[in-house]
């Protein structure tokens, strides 16, 4: 008997939307999708302004395929109306304001009505819950609380489910696995680049963290590979999943990988359209294709978002584990973190897979884009493992460079440093810097 199929959930756990069928889901994502347009055009001065100027209104909209004929909406545009100006309802009915990270330059401003905030928590519940947590679970939350979504948004959610929520934050390691062991919590959330922080600080107390309450970590906000969640399962002894969202379109919850299937994210579709797009042309792209991530919300009320483009790349496949909801495939990168060396493109997440290969190296890796003679040249920084001999890491820095030569296309110069010399970030890890020489 497949282990994973102990992770099914119960139908009676599911709530009615995940129980549609897909014609039931699709009428009501129309009725939703054009009380969204109706509302974003009579509320919001920069969708009236881009719908009359594309010569639409919302009772165009008759079908759900009407929608691609609709302005995309960027980050640009939001940042071109910060503070208030995307929101669709007066201030005195916003309950709260969260911001972007600002990974990608200015931060961009969302705000919430009470509505907006219940339907936030039911999403993250059912996310949660998708994940394989259950009412009564201890959740060790490790996302950054404040402006940032992830933290509150999984602590609301994590209520709405019934569980206990540990609000520990990002940052001071020794401290998160200290309260692991006192605590005894049987979810983490947190992203995978500071997972990997933590089962460091577990090993280097000389603890087994294969040993500690952990059953389950749920992982977001950045891009992560198979092979780092296959390098997370091993050290950890736990089932790790990916969540998806981002704070333009609501926060953490807007999709999540089911843990009896972990074969892509199950969006919530019911409150969340998705499209894919050329990132190039913006045309619409049918399912299957690889392309870039667009949103639009069906129930937001503070701040509604037409065909928002993520930046994010994936696909859009059919539904498995909740059949009428489409899934995404995991996020390989964003368009705005695609490096381009001597005319190849190439994303982190592909170092990484290269890297994770490596006998002797840890996940741990950076990369410097610099310049020699009148070239881009990319260096790539990993760390090597502490049992890893020093006579490994010339091996290793010649397969590195060769897989990438392979895999990507493109020469690359492999430096192996020394354990614990690369930096750590308990928030979103930025692994490239551009040190290029500017005319």
């Amino acid at each position: 008997m497949d282990l994973r199929a102990r992770w099914i959930p119960d139908a009676g756990l599911l709530d009615p939307a995940e129980r549609m069928s897909a014609g039931e889901l699709r009428d009501l994502q129309l009725a939703r999708l054009r009380e969204t347009l109706r509302h974003a055009y009579e509320n919001v001065g920069h969708y009236r302004r881009a719908f009359d100027a594309a010569g639409l209104r919302p009772q165009d909209c008759r079908e759900l395929a009407d929608l691609a004929k609709f302005p995309l909406t960027t980050k640009a545009d939001l940042r071109d109306n910060l503070p208030y100006g995307m929101f669709a309802v007066p201030m005195g009915e916003v309950r709260r304001i969260h911001a972007s990270s600002g990974t990608t330059g200015r931060s961009t401003v969302v705000g919430y009505t009470a509505d907006d905030l219940a339907t936030w928590a039911a999403v993250v519940a059912r996310s949660l819950r998708a994940a394989g947590g259950r009412p009564g679970d201890l959740v060790h939350n490790a996302y950054g609380y404040g402006l940032f979504t992830g933290g509150l948004g999984i602590h609301y959610g994590g209520e709405q489910l019934g569980c206990t929520v540990i609000p520990v934050s990002g940052g001071a390691t020794a401290r998160q696995v200290r309260l692991i062991g006192e605590l005894r919590p049987r979810v983490i959330t947190v992203t995978p680049s500071y997972m990997l922080t933590i089962l460091d600080e577990f090993e280097k107390q000389g603890l087994d963290p294969r040993e500690s309450s952990l059953e389950i970590g749920i992982f977001g906000a950045e891009p992560w590979t198979e092979g780092m969640r296959g390098e997370i399962e091993e050290r950890a002894g736990i089932e790790a999943v990916d969540i998806y969202g981002l704070s333009e379109v609501i926060g953490p919850g807007v999709a999540q990988e089911c843990v009896e299937a972990k074969d892509g994210l199950h969006i919530w579709e019911d409150h969340f359209y998705p499209e894919v797009i050329d990132p190039v042309t913006g045309q619409a792209l049918p399912d299957g294709s690889p392309g870039e991530l667009v949103f639009t919300s069906l129930t937001k009320q503070a701040m509604p978002v037409i065909r928002y483009r993520t930046r994010d790349l994936t696909r859009l496949l059919p539904g498995t584990a909740r059949p009428a909801m489409r899934r995404m495939a995991r996020v390989t990168g964003r368009t705005d973190d695609m490096i381009i060396v001597r005319g190849v493109n190439l994303f982190p997440t592909q170092v990484e897979e290269v890297v994770l290969r490596a006998p002797g190296l840890s996940p741990h890796f950076a990369l410097d884009l610099t310049t020699r003679g009148r070239l881009d040249h990319l260096i790539v920084k990993a760390e090597a493992r502490p049992d890893c001999p020093p006579a490994r890491r010339a091996e290793a820095a010649a397969e590195v460079a060769a897989a990438i030569k392979d895999s990507i296309g493109v020469s690359v110069e492999v430096l192996i440093v020394d354990p614990e010399t690369l930096p750590r970030s308990a928030g979103k890890l930025q692994r490239l810097r551009d040190l290029r020489e500017r005319a």
